[in-house]
């Protein structure tokens, strides 16, 4: 397989015409609100409009004339993955081929997500764009399909790797953890899975800044630094102030259908170097435990 490419060119200006998949998800709700805090009016596309197991829906949500596409959608169920890869594919995999082929038909930007876990999770320093490609399990194998569809596509794009992320609304760790220690004397969390938290909201705002200042090809999208689940779930439990005493235990305290990468923190160099520093991952979880939906 031959690593990806990333370049950058010359700076973009902030697109009219915009498209986001899956607006109703934390990276597409994210997106909506940065883009109308930029006075763009994006136009939101969500379930059952479209449907990734129907590549065909997802290709049909682009416009002509549309400038950026963001796909924010995706199978993200780690675990149904193992006993459905199929149609993980089909949603991860396929349906990504088939809406870059229809940015490239309409001359559209596509903005596209994948994930720490078409790593192998082995390493022991920060994974670069272009280390090899080895997930461990389906959810992985089904994201690396589709990095592979867009980069074959011949579509001007911008993949952005990406992990753990987390918003004020949406099923995540972050609203879990807060929840649980909020009723409870103590909990146990892995302590032997290490990546880079992620603010959804952070997100969107690493990926827009990365699409005006030109970049193409692969990046890494996360928020600075990086911990175990159970240094992300102490940070909560502190910064609520809650009594809840958080241990320590492996991975084999919650046997789960899907292996977990123990070591998936993206390396984010050169993101940093053409946009800046990324917010460290506690001020990030700090600013989302104050903004919590019920």
């Amino acid at each position: 397989m031959n690593p990806p490419p990333q370049s950058v060119r010359g700076r973009r200006a902030m697109p009219e015409r915009v498209t986001i998949l899956g607006a109703t998800g934390m990276v597409g709700r994210s997106w909506m609100g940065l883009l109308e805090s930029r006075g763009v009016q994006a136009r939101a596309v969500a379930r059952p409009k479209i449907d990734l197991i129907r590549p065909a829906s997802v290709a049909a949500a682009v416009r002509e004339g549309d400038e950026l596409v963001v796909c924010a959608a995706a199978w993200t169920d780690v675990d149904c993955a193992e006993t459905d890869e199929a149609d993980a594919t089909r949603a991860n995999g396929a349906s990504v081929g088939v809406l870059a082929e229809r940015c490239r038909e309409v001359g559209a930007t596509l903005i596209h997500y994948s994930t720490d876990y078409v790593f192998s999770g082995d390493g022991t320093e920060p994974y670069a764009i272009d280390a090899p490609i080895n997930p461990v399990n389906a959810y992985g194998r089904s994201k690396a399909a589709g990095e592979a569809a867009l980069r074959d596509s011949g579509c001007e794009h911008l993949l952005v790797r990406t992990s753990w992320v987390y918003a004020p609304w949406g099923k995540n760790f972050v609203r879990t953890i807060a929840t649980l220690a909020a009723d409870r004397d103590e909990l146990s969390v892995v302590d032997d899975q290490r990546g880079r938290p992620t603010s959804a909201e952070g997100l969107a705002s690493t990926s827009l800044a990365l699409y005006l200042g030109g970049a193409c090809g692969t990046w890494h999208g996360t928020d600075g630094g990086d911990c175990t689940w159970h240094g992300l779930a102490t940070e909560i439990v502190d910064s609520l102030g809650l009594a809840c005493r958080v241990n320590p235990c492996g991975s084999d305290a919650y046997p789960r259908p899907a292996v977990r990468p123990a070591y998936s923190v993206l390396d984010i160099g050169a993101t940093e170097s053409l946009i800046g520093a990324r917010t460290p991952w506690q001020t990030a979880v700090r600013d989302v435990l104050e903004r919590l939906e019920q």
